[in-house]
């Protein structure tokens, strides 16, 4: 059968190929109720059968954009009765046609034809899927049978799914014979295409049938408001040639004596403001055949006069002679509230890329200007006093000094360590939240330029620039940080987990490559080492620290999953440059090498560190144990028992009915304006996920930021998610993919470009807006991309629209070393949530201490997977939050928070066993206890055992310190549900301990 249908198949394609296909079909979507099975896919055509027949052909112009139409499958579906036709004969099924052959029918009436139908994926994290492939050949029997003469199937209407799948009209494409003959009438290089902004320009490689009608030369005409700030498109198409060096211009737009100048304009392909508040251009070519859309924007003011305002848009290209569109805006008298943000479909928010909102030196919320009294710069808290080379000569956190001597950068050579004659620091600038200071040196071999800055946070940045004057072979190039041994107990970085500061480790920069597998603490006294991408590390104990960033690569921000940079060009210097750190007489030397080169006249090379001295802010105690956090990701409401149980925040995950576009929170903004209202009326706050780093394909100004090339959106090889495939086609790097249901779109996410990119601007606008009109308390980071600059911004928008927060949450399985990929953020956010891929029964107390408390940092934590470790986590002052479960394992932590308001803990003081003056000790150093003391006087002890076989221990109690007279002192361990039973014990009592297990205990 299959050979009779291999013979046959050429004389039924040459039997139709004069045939005129029909063409001119309407586009419709169906009403809600009648929503067909999404499995079935997001498209189809409805067909028309007049008569009953053995074969019917059906022969139309789909005009299709995606990829491979040819290799996708056929369902066609009876409307009546819901059977399905099985033989369908393929004669020419390609982008611009549909030509097929399909029986036997034995019904004269409607049927429907589903060419892009998928797997339904109804879970989340990726899409992984691809469409179905082409249907089984047809019954060779049937073939057999076919007649030259058919019965033709008319198309009545192709319909989509929903709206948000349609391709009609901006994706619905010209033929090739129609473009050419487009192209032959009009033979000018460059062809504009004045578009509304209701007609968002979509296909970058074709050009809409729509625009056939379409004469060149057309002038646009839009309707305004006053007060909106208005959007309009004009594509450029290459359609003779190449466009280099696209140059795009415009005059005022005047209305009589009423002028709305060119200033007050823009494009935002060919300019802008960057996330640094900095002006820049844009240098646009097309590629020959490519579509270049243009948005631009046009702010009215509230007090413009109604009129037609009038103007030109000039475009022209390198050898292309310049083309004007003629632009007439009518603006009513109606003013627009709000400039148009609320109705998404006006496109007001481009100005959004351009927002300079948060930028400045001002200090945000809780901190101070910085101090300058000579050499001696004061934060709040901290201090650094500068040498006469401009470097630290002491930097302390409170009155802990730090440094065992002066940081040192050192310029090594066959002579020994270069000395340049240097004048004292210089202040350059002294601004609020902000201090800069130079340094300049230099010999008969070189220059050397310092410039340097300390911010309000505590944030210290040097960059070292360095000019040869001759070829000088250098041995090395290294930054030498000597502490206090007392002082740097700590570390994390560099290649190891948060442990203790081991006696001496090396290592050298990390690939670009990471693994997979999850980090896995232990108990052992060294340091884990780390195979993830490492440029930061952090030495100190609980009261002074400091953390050390080596810079200079093209990504600064978080080294995630997402974004795997190579490491910063000057430190590593071809794999020569590298890390040490070793205990020597008291004191702990950390240096960062770069190895031996050859420098060459006058070509400089820049050495770029920055310094956090920790902790960052004093620890909130109150709102750590007061602030409990409800956090269910399918369902953001609680029950009146939680709140009952004293939850006072709720964060509202994305991929729910509230939130369901993953950092897009303004597709639901009336839902969670009732939502944040109905629960600040009982008291508790409300915060959102709200990120960077991908974005969901929902977000209706995706057209526009689709046109500006990579700058915000990434390029990947796509795939992903059927309506990314059916609509962006190519170039973009699917991300998140969770399903909302057979009505909803998926949120079907696409990565955002890494580094700095105008959408930070959009999402500080975006920040400020849902503070402001929606009430919420703050966000919810979940490993974001952007650096401390845009928290700075964040901070300030969210401040002065209200009051709010920020916890952030990390995954170390990606994230290595989540703690020092975001040590900078610390000082503008409120809580910690690093518990994703944590091992909590396999980590050592030190590792529990650096990477998941947030205590040497100034901040608290929460746990997580897998319920985290309920009796070790009070040792640090850590529950989980209530419901989140992982692996369907759920640790509800009200019972404790039972103990902890029963108790008074939020007005307690917090004693860890890591501190000197612990007044509560056990005689096993690996049982580890930490005091609450509340103002009454009352003693709560958190013991956990890090002992792997059960172990008997007794209380060491400094009864002194404690005020309690022991003679009449009671110690009693409360009943607390999966959590302990009952017992009372006496002080010299041996008690009994399981590995991994603990107990709350009251000393009375």
């Amino acid at each position: 059968m299959k050979k009779l249908l291999t013979l046959l198949l050429p004389l039924i394609s040459f039997a139709a190929a004069s045939a005129q296909p029909q063409d001119n079909i309407k586009y419709t979507t169906p009403n809600f109720i009648k929503i067909w099975n999404d499995a079935l896919g997001n498209h189809r055509a409805i067909i028309e059968v007049s008569q009953p027949s053995q074969a019917i052909e059906l022969d139309f112009l789909w005009r299709r954009h995606d990829k491979d139409p040819q290799n996708r499958r056929f369902i066609l579906i009876n409307a009546q009765d819901g059977s399905q036709i099985k033989n369908i004969l393929r004669k020419e099924v390609n982008n611009e046609r549909c030509n097929i052959v399909f029986g036997p029918v034995n019904t004269a009436t409607e049927y429907y034809l589903y060419y892009l139908p998928y797997p339904i994926h109804t879970g989340w994290g990726g899409f992984g899927a691809d469409y179905l492939k082409s249907e089984d050949a047809p019954d060779g029997e049937w073939v057999a049978k076919i007649g030259k003469d058919l019965p033709k199937a008319k198309v009545q209407t192709i319909q989509a799914r929903t709206e948000f799948d349609s391709f009609y009209p901006m994706e619905v494409t010209a033929l090739a014979s129609e473009t050419a003959d487009y192209k032959s009438k009009n033979s000018d290089k460059m062809l504009l295409f004045p578009e509304d902004r209701s007609f968002q320009i979509r296909m970058r490689d074709a050009i809409p049938q729509k625009w056939l009608s379409t004469k060149q030369g057309s002038a646009f005409a839009g309707r305004a408001e006053r007060n909106e700030y208005y959007a309009y498109q004009i594509g450029v198409w290459a359609a003779g040639g190449a466009l280099d060096n696209l140059k795009v211009e415009w005059s005022d737009l005047k209305s009589g004596n009423n002028t709305i100048l060119k200033k007050d304009i823009t494009c935002f392909n060919t300019e802008g403001y960057n996330p640094r508040g900095e002006y820049f251009t844009k240098n646009i070519s097309v590629k020959e055949g490519i579509i270049q859309p243009l948005w631009f924007g046009v702010d009215i003011a509230e007090s413009a006069t109604a009129g037609t305002y009038r103007g030109t848009v000039t475009i022209s290209a390198e050898g292309v002679a310049p083309k004007s569109v003629d632009v007439a805006i009518e603006i009513s008298d109606k003013v627009t509230a709000d400039r148009g943000d609320s109705e998404l479909w006006r496109h007001s928010r481009l100005r959004w890329l351009n927002s300079r909102a948060g930028i400045g030196n001002e200090p945000t919320k809780g901190y101070t200007n910085v101090e300058v009294d000579g050499n001696k710069l004061s934060v709040k808290g901290r201090q650094v006093v500068l040498g006469d080379d401009g470097l630290p000569h002491s930097i302390k956190a409170k009155d802990n000094e730090i440094l065992a001597g002066g940081i040192e950068f050192i310029i090594q050579t066959d002579k020994g360590n270069t000395v340049l004659r240097t004048g004292k620091p210089e202040y350059t600038l002294q601004d609020n939240g902000r201090v800069e200071w130079t340094t300049i040196g230099a010999n008969d071999e070189m220059k050397l330029n310092c410039r340097a800055a300390l911010e309000f946070d505590g944030w210290v940045n040097y960059i070292y620039t360095i000019t040869p004057l001759k070829n000088i072979k250098v041995k090395d190039i290294r930054l030498n940080i000597s502490m206090r041994g007392e002082v740097a107990r700590y570390m994390m970085g560099m290649g190891l987990e948060g442990g203790n500061v081991p006696s001496a480790h090396s290592s050298k920069w990390f690939g670009a490559k990471q693994s997979d597998k999850p980090i896995i603490s232990t108990t052992s006294d060294a340091p884990v080492k780390l195979d993830g991408l490492q440029d930061s590390f952090w030495v100190g104990n609980s009261d002074a620290g400091l953390s050390v960033e080596l810079r200079g690569a093209s990504y600064t921000g978080p080294l995630l999953n997402l974004y795997r940079p190579a490491p910063p060009v000057s430190w590593n210097n071809g794999g020569k440059g590298g890390f040490v750190i070793k205990k020597e007489g008291g004191k702990v030397l950390a240096s960062v090498y770069s190895g031996e080169r050859e420098l060459k006249p006058n070509e400089t090379i820049v050495f770029d560190f920055a310094f956090i001295i920790t902790p960052v802010k004093s620890i909130d105690y109150k709102s750590q144990f007061n602030d409990r956090y409800y956090h269910n990701g399918s369902n953001p409401t609680p029950a009146e028992e939680d709140i009952a149980a004293g939850v006072k925040v709720i964060n509202v995950h994305h991929a729910n009915e509230l939130n369901p576009y993953i950092n897009y929170p303004f597709l639901t903004t009336a839902q969670i304006k009732n939502f944040t209202d109905y629960w600040h009326s009982k008291d508790v706050k409300v915060k959102l996920y709200y990120t960077i780093r991908e974005l969901t394909n929902n977000v209706p100004e995706i057209w526009a930021l689709r046109s500006l090339g990579n700058e915000i959106l990434g390029s990947g090889r796509g795939g992903g998610y059927p309506w990314l495939r059916e609509h962006l086609v190519d170039d973009y790097l699917p991300q998140w993919y969770q399903y909302l249901g057979p009505v909803n779109s998926a949120d079907a996410s696409i990565v955002n470009s890494p580094g700095e990119s105008r959408w930070y601007n959009y999402y500080i606008e975006g920040l400020g807006w849902l503070v402001k009109n929606l009430g919420i308390n703050g966000i919810y980071l979940d490993d974001v991309t952007y650096g401390r600059d845009m928290l700075k911004r964040m901070r300030r928008v969210m401040d002065a629209n209200g009051d709010c927060a920020i916890d952030l949450h990390s995954n170390t399985g990606f994230s290595r070393g989540a703690v020092i990929q975001y040590t900078e953020f610390f000082p503008y956010v409120d809580k910690l949530w690093f518990g994703e891929s944590f091992y909590y029964n396999r980590m050592s107390p030190e590792n529990w201490l650096v990477e998941v408390s947030g205590i040497p940092f100034g901040l608290m934590g929460d746990m997580l997977h897998r319920g985290g470790n309920r009796w070790r986590g009070m040792v640090y002052g850590m529950t989980v939050r209530h419901p989140w479960m992982t692996d369907g394992i759920l640790c509800d932590p009200r019972p404790v928070w039972k103990v902890w308001d029963n108790f008074g803990i939020a007005d307690s003081k917090m004693v860890g066993y890591w501190r000197a003056d612990a007044p509560v000790r056990t005689s096993n150093d690996k049982i580890l206890a930490t005091t609450y003391i509340n103002p009454n006087g009352e003693i709560l002890v958190a013991v956990g055992s890090w002992a792997e076989k059960p172990t008997d221990f007794t209380l060491k109690i400094d009864w002194k310190a404690l005020g309690i007279n022991p003679a009449t002192a009671r110690i009693v361990q409360p009943e607390i549900v999966d959590f302990q039973s009952s017992a009372e014990y006496k002080a010299t009592d041996k008690i009994r301990i399981e590995p991994t297990k603990g107990y709350l205990i009251y000393i009375r």
